[in-house]
């Protein structure tokens, strides 16, 4: 199967300038309801655009973007693959072949409506959330206002909102292994305790037709922080064993949050970083597939850094029991490499000696003598 030519995890770092539509507006109400509250969602607009995506010739030919294994994915198959040459469908298919980011900016406006009988009505908080993915990325208008008669057609021709309402305890099953399994509020809790930065509030926008592409994005509005991930469904992955499960799980989740606490201090050092990785060979594989998304010794010092941090995470977390850190040391090692970052092992080992010498500093705080370590290298 095609490959999406995208990176595993994406941060949407979104930066809105004042001739940009606002991407959010948290009311009062909004924010005394969402203090300190993390929630888990499969939101009704926003599979409808997984399964008209996955019904794409361009889905059909990529299990990477489109989760293809499983019950689910043979549901949706039997009941939408017959309209595939629908026009909208196919106009949803060029723009995915044009560049592959537009699945982000489709799936991820996809909280700006919400369904009311057959009808889409503009979302009261999410006005405009996916606008813009890089400096070289950026949309203006959203595409689901742009194709919201099509789309609302397409629902009632495929009867999609009587599939959805059919599968609902296959997604509150979705929701409550999360709950039970992804331990969001400890990693939450963990993070903010070890950096400075401070975050409102968690949603998790899931999907079970997600497979490698998640990103997080975060909005901020009358000094609310909300971090919205995008994620797979928590899996127990039968050939794996217990310990491998509980490490593949704890980093696709930690991996994701932690990109909004470490980029933070990365702004603060960027000159000393940028003068630390700016022999770009040393630190990336840029014969590797992906590594053309992290262009920038920011970018690359925070890919690296999220990784670490889940394995700074990992010793704390699972300090009584060493195969399970073990296992989390070599596997994002391995993975990183995989990926294009051939330093992580010695980016592990330089970070956790710099944690054991000042265990009760912030990690804000290890950024000056770490980024000198890389600075050496």
């Amino acid at each position: 199967m095609k490959k999406i030519i995208l990176m595993l995890s994406l941060l949407l770092a979104f930066t809105i300038s004042a001739q940009e539509t606002k991407q959010v507006s948290f009311d009062e109400k909004f924010k005394k309801e969402h203090q300190g509250n993390a929630k888990i969602e499969i939101n009704e607009l926003k599979e409808l655009l997984h399964i008209m995506i996955a019904i794409t010739e361009a889905g059909l030919e990529n299990d990477d973007m489109v989760q293809q294994k499983g019950q689910y994915y043979q549901d949706v198959l039997q009941q939408f693959k017959k309209f595939n040459n629908e026009k909208i469908i196919v106009k949803f298919d060029s723009l995915i072949k044009a560049n592959p980011l537009n699945y982000i900016f489709l799936t991820g406006n996809g909280t700006s409506y919400d369904f009311k009988n057959n009808q889409l009505v503009p979302n009261k908080y999410y006005i405009f959330p996916a606008q813009k993915v890089s400096s070289s990325a950026i949309i203006k208008v959203n595409p689901i206002s742009t194709y919201k008669k099509e789309i609302e057609d397409f629902a009632v021709k495929s009867d999609f909102r009587t599939f959805y309402k059919d599968h609902l305890p296959y997604y509150k099953n979705i929701i409550s292994t999360y709950n039970e399994q992804a331990n969001l509020g400890e990693q939450w809790k963990w993070l903010e305790k070890n950096f400075n930065t401070k975050v409102n509030n968690y949603l998790i926008l899931c999907s079970p037709l997600i497979n490698g592409l998640n990103y997080t994005d975060n909005y901020k509005d009358k000094d609310f922080k909300q971090i919205v991930m995008v994620l797979p469904p928590v899996e127990e992955d039968p050939a794996l064993s217990k310990e491998e499960n509980i490490v593949l799980n704890t980093r696709g989740m930690l991996t994701e949050i932690d990109h909004n606490y470490v980029g933070t201090p990365t702004k603060n050092y960027i000159k000393e970083i940028e003068n630390a990785l700016k022999d770009r060979e040393k630190w990336v594989n840029t014969k590797q597939e992906g590594t053309q998304y992290y262009p920038n010794p920011e970018k690359v010092f925070n890919e690296y850094m999220t990784y670490a941090v889940f394995y700074l995470f990992s010793t704390e977390k699972f300090k009584n029991d060493q195969k399970i850190v073990d296992n989390a040391y070599h596997s994002v090692n391995q993975v990183m490499k995989e990926r294009g970052f051939p330093k992580m092992k010695e980016f592990n080992d330089a970070l956790l000696a710099t944690r054991k010498k000042y265990p009760n500093k912030k990690i804000d705080d290890l950024y000056p003598e770490f980024i000198q370590w890389c600075s050496q290298q």
